[in-house]
């Protein structure tokens, strides 16, 4: 299976679009100079502790306190916040990380109250990013992450990752860093760590070390709430996670992003560096390699998937709620069960991607169609079981019951992706009456009578919706030749499958658009 990751840099944001075999399978969006992204590293400031909760309200910067709840302290909480205190005191005389002496664990069942005190600081990092009308979660329980190894201060246990199969390189790998990894810092193994020689476990713990402790200089300076450790930014960070030998094209549309990542798969693996591409051409660069169609096409409220069969997705305030629907494959071959079988198997595969898709989290409830034997409704849920396997991020499955609805929770730690698909009706802005549609060349043409008489410009750009494009180019008297023979100028007339049908944008020589 070949991977192509397309990314979009845009002066306000950069998207990512993952293809698996040309076919969309995960998309995220963040905003240039985005701030509170998982992994960050805040000096927070308490500023409600509330008893009933085991929580705190913690200032971090954001319009809304963060939320940090007593379980998600972590066990070395205490030596954290003697490490803060350290760092703020000038009569402190720690010079190093290593001198700083690890306090006992906290108690697991101990009370908030017992710990924290309003406006006390407080070293934090985010577990989960802003969503809705809630502020970031929090976690005290701190850790630097990189492509093989997540380093944990104050920490001891070597964890391998339990996707690693085999007990000889489980045991190759365990040794091998508690023989590299300095003291009073813990190391969890990711599993792309696997048959990885130790120059280059080596290298990335001295990197993670060394970013961790440069958070030292830095508490000692801030003052509460500031950001003291960055995670990489949205790319670098998708990269790192599902980066794999197994991609064939990164084509990114900006040149500086380019570099970085390249450089960035350069230190990965030096022979991969050229599958980094940079896109010069004029056309957008997701409508160029059919994301932006696919995107129309995938997310909504109606997704088709096979032969006529179609999902409905609705999303409540409390679940989504997936329904497959069998559409003409009704009357598809003889046995009503074997096409339910079959309908329910390619929904799986539809909905795993639509789940990954859309980053859909929480509870996700699907009413697949109606099965009664048994032994097809287990076969319905191992394929689910197995397609899943690919998503990332933490869920349960469960079987499904004897009415056929499955319920699945995942984890979400960023906003759901949620692009509005329907359009506005151009020439009736969402009024539902329009002008005469007759009229729509008229218009066109006093607007090109104005740009070339009044404003005098010599070149104009026409973007339009393909059909609009066919229309205006096609034949010996089209309107473009019409005004060729009358102004003596071209008029250069574009196809844009992202607008919608009656929709059009003028640009003068130098690509700038006119507003009328």
């Amino acid at each position: 299976m070949s991977s192509d990751l397309i990314i979009d840099v845009t002066p306000s944001e950069i998207v990512i679009a993952l293809q698996e075999d040309k076919k969309l399978v995960e998309l995220t969006s963040e905003k240039r100079g985005a701030k509170f992204a998982v992994g960050d590293i805040y000096l927070g400031s308490v500023k409600k502790l509330m008893p009933s909760l085991n929580a705190a309200f913690v200032d971090v910067g954001y319009g809304k306190y963060a939320f940090l709840h007593y379980l998600d302290l972590g066990q070395k909480f205490a030596t954290f916040n003697s490490y803060v205190k350290a760092t703020a005191s000038k009569k402190s005389k720690l010079s190093s990380f290593s001198k700083i002496h690890v306090e006992p664990d906290i108690d697991k069942e101990g009370k908030i109250s017992d710990l924290l005190n309003v406006g006390q600081k407080i070293l934090v990092q985010i577990s989960k990013e802003p969503i809705s009308t809630k502020g970031p979660r929090l976690t005290s329980e701190i850790s630097i992450t990189g492509r093989y190894l997540v380093l944990m201060p104050f920490g001891d246990n070597v964890s391998i990752s339990q996707k690693i199969k085999t007990v000889e390189e489980k045991n190759r790998l365990k040794i091998l860093i508690q023989s590299i990894k300095p003291q009073k810092y813990g190391v969890i193994v990711r599993t792309v760590a696997e048959g990885k020689k130790v120059a280059e476990l080596d290298q990335e713990l001295r990197q993670l070390v060394v970013k961790w402790e440069t958070t030292y200089n830095k508490l000692s300076k801030a003052n509460a709430p500031a950001l003291i450790v960055s995670e990489m930014d949205r790319a670098t960070t998708f990269l790192r996670d599902i980066y794999s030998p197994d991609f064939s094209n990164i084509i990114v549309n900006d040149a500086s992003v380019c570099n970085e990542i390249a450089d960035y798969i350069g230190s990965i693996q030096a022979d991969k560096r050229k599958i980094v591409k940079l896109y010069k051409g004029q056309q957008p660069i997701f409508e160029h390699y059919g994301v932006e169609k696919q995107i129309k096409a995938s997310f909504g409220k109606v997704v088709s998937f096979k032969n006529g069969a179609y999902l409905i997705v609705e999303h409540t305030e409390a679940f989504h709620a997936i329904d497959v629907n069998s559409g003409n494959r009704a009357k598809v071959g003889p046995d009503q069960e074997d096409n339910a079988l079959d309908v329910n198997f390619a929904a799986c595969t539809e909905i795993a991607r639509q789940l990954r898709l859309r980053d859909m989290g929480g509870i996700i409830v699907i009413d697949f169609i109606d099965m009664h034997l048994i032994a097809n409704r287990q076969k319905v849920y191992d394929h689910m079981t197995e397609i899943m396997a690919k998503d990332r991020s933490k869920h349960n499955i469960l079987p499904l019951s004897k009415f056929c609805l499955m319920q699945i929770t995942r984890q979400r730690v960023r906003p759901e992706e949620n692009i509005e698909t329907a359009e506005i009706c151009p020439t009736c802005k969402g009024k539902g009456e329009i002008v005469p549609s007759i009229l729509f060349a008229d218009e066109l043409d006093s607007k090109v009578k104005y740009i070339f008489t009044d404003l005098n410009n010599r070149k104009l750009t026409i973007k339009v919706h393909p059909y609009i494009a066919a229309y205006l180019t096609k034949g010996f008297k089209s309107l473009r030749f019409k005004w060729f023979r009358k102004y003596l100028k071209w008029v250069n007339i574009e196809s844009k499958n992202t607008y919608s049908y009656m929709e059009y944008h003028f640009f003068d020589e130098n690509l700038e658009e006119i507003i009328f």
